[in-house]
């Protein structure tokens, strides 16, 4: 029998052992945590604790690329195309976004890296966001609501503060300018082509395009999407650095490796574009000369080719435009007065041509920190002005100084695109914690869409409607007369005159 007197000690249990602390993981864009679960009342009715996901907005940064043809622009614009107005759509329909959130990407703390013209593709486009990412196959799902002509790479989970457009230090755009646009043989002004009528001379046959030429305005026209229902055979070769990768998209995407230009060493080539359908158009070009099927034009006789002369001359007029410049007269509707005027170009060269169906190109690659509206088409046109004998090479210099203002050409805008955008600074602060915010990871899927979509598009625009040929016939004194002004008295004579105007009314 017990002692009710008696005192039990109870020990105490032994302390529980210790446990590391968990090491720090980055921020994947597939992490999942455990506060996005929770307990349904139904569960808990049967006394079970059966858990299903509950998913959270997640900040991240979206990588695409677009072809441009038939959208008015990246930026959305009411009442008209744009390829931010599809992928907001799109992501709504992906279910990225709620409902009482559609159309108003200011509730997602939405942005873009960067915004591009009317009818300008791009391959390493970013936006920043707030959207629900999860499930798995946020990316498929995106996709299938978006046309062909966008694609969706990927997404990287980002700090809660990112920005696309403030966080991205670099922006590197690609100009693919036909060789024969250097040539100042080649297309050259009316003047030159109406005098030489009757003569037997080789410019009569460039009379049709000289006359089509004229109205600059309506150069362009409308353009739809044409890729989408077609199939494509490309042989391709490259002694690049992407020639392993090129050689890796091969079988995926249909294209068969050939050689490359043995004569220039900084070649790429896609020979043999041919859609499977369809007309190529009425008038196409070869050679650099716009011929009819009517055969009312042939091909000019020219031995100009981009050599290393060639190369030379032009990457010297592209480098007056690096460094910190007044570029104001690279824009519209921005003054010289304006601090937005001011940009800073890191690089600017041409030193790969690229052939794309027996069209040779030039690859003008332009790395800046930030970039106007019409800015590099309008570097790229008088840069090509200057190459072709029509403006001194010192009116670039002229055309950067503050108080000269001075009408510039504007170069097509087809065979621009955004190649990519970088955020170095933003990756050295984070990288122990989140991932990298780059196109590494996307560099095989950018390159298939480059050359399934963005080559095939500008080549055969170049062949259909001879863009670039015709352009070429609207580099004249009398279209553009501050393409003369070589000397500071003039300029400023021009400044005079529009002050005095601008006062008058």
């Amino acid at each position: 029998m017990e002692n009710p007197n008696t005192e039990t000690t109870i020990s105490p249990p032994p302390p529980p052992p210790e446990q590391e602390p968990d090491s720090k993981k980055l921020k994947m864009s597939t992490t999942t945590t455990s506060d996005d679960e929770h307990t349904t009342a139904a569960a808990a009715a049967t006394g079970e604790e059966t858990k299903i996901p509950r998913y959270k907005r997640r900040k991240v940064a979206i990588f695409f690329a677009y072809c441009g043809v038939g959208y008015q622009g990246m930026q959305k614009n009411p009442g008209a195309k744009t390829i931010e107005g599809d992928l907001e759509e799109g992501l709504y329909h992906a279910g990225a976004v709620p409902e009482h959130d559609r159309n108003n990407p200011k509730r997602y703390d939405w942005a873009r890296s960067a915004r591009t013209d009317k009818g300008v593709s791009a391959v390493g486009q970013v936006v920043s966001g707030r959207f629900y990412v999860d499930p798995p196959g946020f990316v498929d799902r995106l996709n299938a609501n978006l046309s062909p002509q966008i694609r969706i790479f990927g997404y990287k989970r980002v700090t809660g503060s990112f920005n696309a457009k403030k966080f991205c230090d670099r922006r590197r755009y690609v100009y693919l300018i036909p060789v024969f646009a250097l040539d100042p043989n080649s297309h050259p002004n009316r003047e030159s082509v109406m005098a030489s009528l009757g003569s037997g001379n080789e410019l009569f046959k460039c009379h049709e395009c000289s006359e089509r030429g004229r109205k600059v305005a309506g150069l362009m026209g409308k353009r739809s999407y044409e890729l989408s229902g077609s199939s494509f055979e490309l042989d391709i070769s490259s002694n690049t650095e992407n020639a392993e990768v090129v050689s890796a998209l091969s079988d995926e995407i249909g294209f068969s490796s050939v050689n490359g230009n043995a004569s220039n060493p900084n070649s790429e080539s896609i020979n043999e574009i041919k859609p499977e359908s369809g007309n190529a158009g009425s008038n196409k070009v070869q050679n650099g000369v716009l011929e009819s099927n009517e055969g009312n034009a042939a091909k000019a006789t020219t031995n100009f080719s981009y050599g290393e002369n060639e190369k030379e001359r032009f990457n010297r007029i592209l480098n007056h435009y690096v460094g910190t410049h007044n570029f104001h007269n690279f824009t519209t509707r921005t003054k010289a007065e304006d601090p937005a005027a001011v940009r800073f170009i890191i690089s600017f060269n041409a030193d790969t041509v690229v052939t794309v169906e027996g069209m040779e190109f030039v690859k003008c690659e332009v790395v800046g920190q930030s970039f106007m509206l019409h800015q590099i088409r309008k570097l790229i046109g008088l840069a090509v002005a200057v190459m072709r004998n029509c403006a001194p090479e010192s009116l670039i210099e002229k055309a950067l100084q503050k108080d000269v203002n001075m009408n510039v050409p504007t170069a097509p805008e087809v065979g621009l695109y955004l190649d990519e955008c970088f955020f170095t600074s933003y990756n050295q602060k984070w990288k122990d914690t989140h991932e990298e915010v780059s196109m590494k990871e996307y560099e095989q899927e950018a390159l298939a869409f480059k050359m399934k979509h963005i080559y095939p598009h500008i080549a055969l625009t170049e062949q259909k409607e001879g863009v670039v040929a015709l352009w070429l016939h609207s580099l004249n004194h009398r279209n553009y007369p501050d393409l003369q002004v070589v000397n500071d008295e003039n300029a400023t004579n021009k400044i005079s005159n529009e002050e005095e105007k601008s006062t008058a009314e």
